[in-house]
């Protein structure tokens, strides 16, 4: 029997159309679309079917209330289908990618999301070959967790960044092996793949809007402009700080606010602005402070997937100490201690 895949188009730069406002999403134009691809009909391509989204979203538009939609989508077909493809603009796709691996737990079938860099309507779309290698992908049962495709690369979706504006191949995975590499064949890297659990039942776990901020340091920061937001308003602050952790230490505001922040029950967070490498708490003078402050280092996660995991622990309900705790614990192969 042929497998089943369920296509999920959200929107993004995949199915967009020239307009005199720019590149924009229209309503019902992919789905007729994929009728030209004879790629789509072949007889060794599995069976699929499309939802598309209404409306249709540029990715720069997707917040947690898109994350949870898609993830109903997910839940509401998942056992009908045996993977699934969501296409999805590139701008926030590994914050969806991140958020997804958390909220659908006890996940047995692939996710794979993709898009392009240039619309399908265009010639030299990288659309096309995107879509038909993640079909493809979804359906075979062997990635079995939430992956991001593109350009004949396969990552784990919370260990993937946008890295590249205009380049065909848009993502990379720092600090993780790729899952596959697609070429003549598609070679797995089973060994870098997560590891299904046998007793777990698959469910969704819905986020909710949480107050959470990002703040990435700079030198000569005036960190006073952000001082009553950061020490008053947010339940959690990821900081994006220097080397493996490091912040200018000699900036009394900063330190105070980050100081007000934890003692008024923020989880404050810490990740590195570098790509690769882990944060590393207290090797430096710099960034002690952090740490005597309670601080929790994020290890090599990217600041997408420290965002998402925010967003999945709030909404868990759980306890400051115990969001605490989970931050450095590995949930999802989403980082490395």
């Amino acid at each position: 029997m042929k497998k089943r895949v369920c296509i999920l188009y959200t929107g993004g730069t995949i199915g967009m159309v020239p307009t005199e406002h720019g590149y924009a999403p229209k309503k019902r134009y992919f789905t007729g679309l994929l009728d030209e691809i004879s790629q789509l009909k072949n007889k060794d391509m599995p069976n699929w079917d499309i939802v598309e989204f209404d409306p249709l979203l540029d990715s720069a538009n997707v917040a947690v209330e898109e994350w949870v939609n898609i993830g109903r989508e997910i839940r509401d077909r998942y056992n009908n289908y045996d993977g699934f493809v969501v296409l999805h603009g590139t701008d926030t796709m590994s914050y969806t990618a991140s958020a997804l691996s958390f909220m659908l737990e006890g996940l047995s079938k692939p996710v794979v999301l993709t898009g392009s860099q240039i619309p399908l309507c265009e010639l030299r779309s990288d659309g096309r070959d995107n879509l038909i290698n993640s079909i493809v992908i979804a359906s075979e049962g062997v990635a079995n967790e939430v992956c991001l495709y593109f350009a004949g690369k396969l990552l784990r979706g919370n260990r993937s960044t946008k890295t590249s504006a205009d380049e065909l191949m848009a993502f990379t995975s720092p600090n993780y092996p790729v899952l596959a590499n697609v070429g003549i064949d598609i070679k797995y890297n089973r060994q870098a793949l997560i590891k299904p659990k046998q007793a777990a039942k698959f469910k969704l776990t819905e986020l909710r809007q949480v107050p959470i901020g990002v703040l990435k340091f700079f030198p000569g920061i005036q960190f006073e402009l952000f001082e009553q937001i950061i020490s008053e308003k947010l339940s959690g602050v990821v900081l994006e700080t220097f080397g493996e952790g490091n912040i200018p230490s000699n900036n009394r505001p900063l330190v105070n606010s980050i100081k007000r922040a934890s003692e008024n029950g923020a989880i404050v967070t810490v990740c590195s602005q570098c790509y690769q490498g882990t944060t590393k708490l207290g090797t430096y003078a710099t960034s002690n402070a952090l740490k005597e402050f309670g601080a929790v280092g994020c290890y090599d996660m990217t600041t997408e997937a420290a965002v998402a995991k925010l967003y999945y622990l709030f909404s868990c309900g759980y306890s400051k100490e115990k969001i605490k705790e989970l931050m450095e614990t590995d949930l999802r192969g989403e980082m490395t201690k």
